[in-house]
């Protein structure tokens, strides 16, 4: 990496940490892209190009987050935006899924965090994933609104720990056209679209825009940004 430091994208392989791979590969920045397999990352990697390399990570068992990380740094960007997609209720629990969700976003965040300090600079800036779930829950995301919510306060935990190093949170709205919505029936994007203020749904990059903005701004700290073009007004 440069002296400077690189960018490392914590699920950087597909959704939206994969266009955000794609907007600072473009801009010619030293990226690091990591997934839960090796060569599947690599490929990745190889298609973004230019100063691209991949790592092998599992969130989900963080005693190996340090020995998966040894080769990364100096960073001066972290992006957390890892996730799973558990479907879970008080009334039918799984106890299995919802571990590994939260091993996943509050142990698993915070142990990358914990491995890269030494490798941030004065100037470096972290951004942490959230979700809308976390202030409109629906059926089956109990574990999800949970870990989410958690994500608030972790910003700012890790903003008070980690100064100067700014430490921000994007909570994204409905993402139409990510692989996960873009599946859905249309008449469900309707609905959504329909009760947004803006009367479209946000695209990723819009989310790739904001994100880039937390990194990038010097004096935006501890915050934790909604991008969901104003649906909760509704």
């Amino acid at each position: 990496m440069s002296a400077q430091g690189g960018i490392v994208i914590v699920g950087g392989t597909r959704g939206l940490g994969l266009e955000l791979a794609r907007h600072y590969a473009g801009a010619d920045r030293d990226v690091v892209i990591t997934g839960r397999d090796e060569a599947a990352a690599k490929e990745v990697a190889a298609e973004l190009g230019n100063s691209t390399s991949a790592v092998a990570l599992e969130l989900t068992r963080p005693e190996g987050i340090d020995a998966a990380l040894a080769g990364v740094g100096p960073v001066a960007h972290l992006v957390l935006a890892a996730i799973d997609r558990d479907e879970n209720s008080v009334r039918d629990y799984d106890i299995q899924r919802a571990t590994s969700l939260a091993m996943l976003k509050l142990v698993g965040y915070t142990e990358v965090v914990h491995t890269l300090v030494p490798r941030l600079g004065d100037e470096s800036s972290i951004v942490v994933f959230g979700g809308q779930a976390k202030d409109r829950p629906y059926g089956g995301s109990l574990t999800v609104t949970t870990v989410n919510g958690a994500m608030d306060s972790l910003v700012r935990a890790l903003a008070v720990e980690l100064a100067p190093v700014r430490v921000n949170g994007i909570h994204p709205g409905i993402v139409g056209d990510s692989p996960y919505w873009a599946a859905k029936p249309e008449q469900v994007l309707e609905g959504i679209r329909s009760r947004t203020p803006t009367g479209r749904l946000v695209s990723m990059q819009d989310i790739v825009g904001a994100v880039v903005f937390l990194l990038e701004n010097a004096s935006v700290n501890g915050e934790n940004l909604t991008v969901n073009g104003g649906t909760l007004l509704l």
